[in-house]
């Protein structure tokens, strides 16, 4: 790799004693982590170090006007090999790329991202569950580092991945409520960047969502409130008769990794796929008429979250039982089938974590 690297091991390793069989989800971190600086141009001073804090100034820009973007990647023990592989890395790194330079931030080059996960997967294989719906769950970010408090884009930056390993995100069925008054993204912003600020503007209704007795909210357009957008931090599936309808990525809707898996794989199932604007009149309507059959959410952390409940303008309208859904449970099993390398895919979707940084350092 055109990057050097400084590598520098933990003396003891901090796994031995944890219980793979009750993960929270993000409360628990690997050994390692890959970091490196943006400065005079260019990345540089890139290392491997043990797992822990950084200090920063109070002044960091990061802090004051959001420049900061981050992915979400998994990575499972092949059960063909017994070593850990990633699902579409390629992906994950384009997409951090097109989310860096929607906030005036440095692309990370290819090379040096994929090489930074596959390094740490590799290192901290041991990390990885291998229970059923666990993963290990790998977080690359980027953050402005300028000491300032000028409204500008940075000049410097860090960039970070650390691991960790994960139960299920959504270890049932959602109940999801419709908004009515706040927005996610609008034409325009950057609803389609994995932006921190994003996320942080969803916080408050989703709160106010849990008090009511739901676990997510559902995001209609800022325009005209009538256009399904997202679901709390996954993409949106509808069945509607024998026809799976999901939003087009626009601006104001993320491109996701697992929504993109969902629809190649629906279409080399024959199973009929629309993308297009999805109303949520056309929901209510659907169900009314005993149409809508399931509906689902999808992203890196969930995978495939069944939708139980929707509630709109408190109206309550209830899914069918998961024993009777067809096209949720078989992607969502398709899918951990393909990212543990049970089963065969000619998509190249499933890549080893072999490290040329570990190579080059022995």
């Amino acid at each position: 790799m055109n990057y050097p690297v400084k590598v520098q091991l933990v003396e003891k390793s901090r796994r031995e004693g944890l219980d793979f069989g009750s993960l929270p989800f993000g409360k628990t971190f690997s050994d390692h982590m890959f970091v490196a600086d943006y400065k005079d141009g260019e990345w540089q001073n890139c290392q491997i170090l043990p797992y822990g804090d950084i200090s920063f100034a109070p002044s960091l820009m990061a802090l004051h006007y959001g420049q900061s973007v981050f992915e979400g990647m998994k990575a499972n023990i092949s059960t063909k090999t017994g070593e850990p592989v990633l699902f579409r890395a390629k992906k994950h790194a384009k997409r951090f790329r097109i989310s860096s330079e929607r906030l005036g931030m440095p692309e990370i080059p290819e090379e040096l991202f994929l090489e930074a996960v596959k390094t740490l997967v590799y290192l901290d294989k041991q990390w990885i569950p291998e229970t059923a719906g666990s993963a290990l769950y790998i977080r690359p970010f980027i953050f402005a580092t300028d000491e300032s408090l000028g409204v500008r884009a940075s000049t410097s930056y860090k960039f970070i991945v650390f691991t960790g390993p994960v139960g299920a995100y959504y270890p049932k069925p959602v109940r999801i409520l419709v908004a009515q008054k706040y927005v996610r993204a609008f034409p325009g912003g950057v609803g389609s960047a994995k932006a921190a600020g994003n996320y942080a503007a969803t916080l408050k209704p989703a709160e106010m969502a849990k008090k009511s007795g739901f676990d997510q909210i559902l995001w209609l357009d800022g325009l005209e409130f009538k256009y399904i957008q997202e679901c709390g931090t996954m993409n949106i599936f509808a069945v509607i008769g024998d026809t799976v309808i999901t939003p087009p990525t626009t601006d104001a809707i993320l491109d996701g990794v697992t929504r993109d898996s969902i629809l190649h794989l629906l279409k080399e199932m024959g199973i009929k796929v629309e993308v297009r604007a999805l109303g949520i009149q056309e929901l209510t309507d659907a169900h009314k008429a005993g149409e809508l059959k399931e509906m689902f959410g999808s992203g890196t952390a969930a995978v495939v979250s069944h939708v139980a409940d929707l509630c709109y303008k408190d109206v309550v309208y209830s899914m069918p039982d998961i024993s009777e859904r067809k096209i949720g449970p078989m992607i969502k099993k398709t899918l951990t089938d393909i990212k543990e390398n049970t089963i065969e895919e000619n998509n190249g979707w499933v890549t080893p974590a072999i490290s040329s940084i570990l190579e080059e350092a022995n």
